[in-house]
């Protein structure tokens, strides 16, 4: 009899175990996204209270408008026109975004000037009620060089001042001819240049920060307990093409820091940066290389604010096309965004990583394509809740969100 009774505690024990574990099989839950039809370039922003936002670009034959919704109940909002144009510079890797303050909300776009069909200014405007009226907009970089100026990442620093930072073309001015991907050839280096605006708008510090960059990968920005944080890739005079951090301790920014030497050598920009997260002291960066002609996703984990990382960790090689995003959740795992193309069509994947670099576990979000013209899939997260944003593309394109549950 004892012995039948602790086979049935054992086999009481395994269906437990087994529902526990079903109960926490991840799901993914698709939110009625508010864009239309056409819909283009999502990026989403948590603030500190843990509201999420949307914002996206629409566009009617010459007309750009650029919205964004708020998260309410598990439902985005009804759109708020931010800003419209007849004259943007819209690309499918350098899109804009929204940033939210305590009382205060910051959006950026690129407007092109007259000179040039690439050259083109950061306009970011404000807003002081909820998004409901915007100011006029202004330009972070005070150089006045009718250039390209893009790949913007912009943070709170508190409650009255913001962080942006850029890729900054005024050194590159040359002869006049453009890439296939449309940036400028010739001239100078593209640097990396930061800013600080108050909630008037008023440029309270700028900086270079990097004097020789890749020329249009994104750029990524988290704040850390010592102080802000900026990774990107890098160009060395070989085209070595590496990430790098800078880092904002004491009141003044640090030398640029390789953070792993892939020793990538291309001789084009791969359109294709960085994305970094943090939590107080642990710090993630997650990035796509090509190096030795095997194109992989890694991971790099720090626990002192970025000054130094651990050796990179594979997240996905071979089939994948990078588009990272980063998020950390509260347990302090992190959680990597990432494309992969088995087939025809592309994954939009997940892969989660504890704070030793285990893997957690690896989930597929949705099915894309692996053209230009599906973006950059966007990862954020709310205490436990994840939500990613991507371009679907078929007839027309479309914005489309979902809420992942891990």
């Amino acid at each position: 009899m004892k012995k039948i009774h602790s086979i049935l505690i054992v086999a009481l024990i395994v269906a437990v175990s087994c529902q526990t574990a079903k109960e926490t099989t991840p799901t993914i839950t698709n939110i009625e996204s508010p864009a239309a039809k056409g819909s283009q370039e999502p990026n989403l922003f948590t603030d500190k209270k843990g509201n999420v936002y949307l914002s996206w670009v629409e566009k009617k034959e010459k007309k750009a408008t650029l919205s964004f919704s708020k998260l309410e109940n598990g439902k985005w909002s009804s759109p708020q026109i931010i800003s419209e144009g007849d004259n943007w510079f819209l690309n499918w890797a350098d899109f804009p975004s929204i940033a939210v303050n305590e009382d205060w909300m910051a959006a950026h776009w690129l407007q092109k000037r007259n000179k040039g069909t690439y050259d083109y200014d950061v306009r970011i405007s404000l807003s002081s009620n909820d998004g409901k009226d915007w100011g006029e907009s202004f330009i972070p970089h005070t150089d006045g060089v009718s250039a390209e100026h893009g790949f913007v990442s912009m943070m709170p620093l508190d409650e009255n001042r913001m962080i942006a930072t850029w890729l900054d073309g005024r050194y590159t001015k040359g002869d006049g001819q453009e890439s296939a991907d449309g940036h400028s050839m010739g001239g100078g280096p593209m640097t990396l240049r930061a800013a600080i605006f108050d909630k008037s708008g008023e440029i309270l510090e700028e900086w270079e920060l990097d004097n020789r960059v890749c020329d249009c990968c994104q750029t990524s920005v988290t704040m850390t307990d010592n102080g802000p944080v900026v990774v990107y890739r890098n160009r060395s005079e070989e085209e070595i093409r590496d990430m790098y951090i800078v880092r904002y301790v004491n009141g003044a920014w640090t030398a640029p820091q390789i953070i792993h030497a892939d020793n990538w050598e291309i001789a084009g920009c791969p359109v294709n940066g960085p994305s970094i997260i943090s939590s107080g002291q642990n710090t993630a960066v997650a990035w796509f290389t090509a190096s030795g002609g095997l194109p992989t996703v890694k991971l790099a984990l720090s626990n002192d604010a970025g000054a130094t990382f651990s050796a990179p960790i594979i997240v996905s090689e071979e089939i994948t096309s990078g588009r990272v995003g980063a998020t950390m959740l509260p347990d302090q795992s992190v959680l990597i965004s990432y494309m992969e193309t088995k087939n025809e069509t592309a994954q939009i994947m997940l892969a989660q990583y504890n704070q030793k670099g285990e893997l957690l576990q690896k989930i597929e979000v949705a099915q894309s394509s692996s053209a230009r013209s599906s973006g950059f899939p966007i990862l954020t997260s709310n205490k436990e809740d994840v939500y990613i944003s991507w371009t679907e593309i078929g007839e027309t394109s479309m914005v489309r969100t979902a809420k992942v549950n891990l």
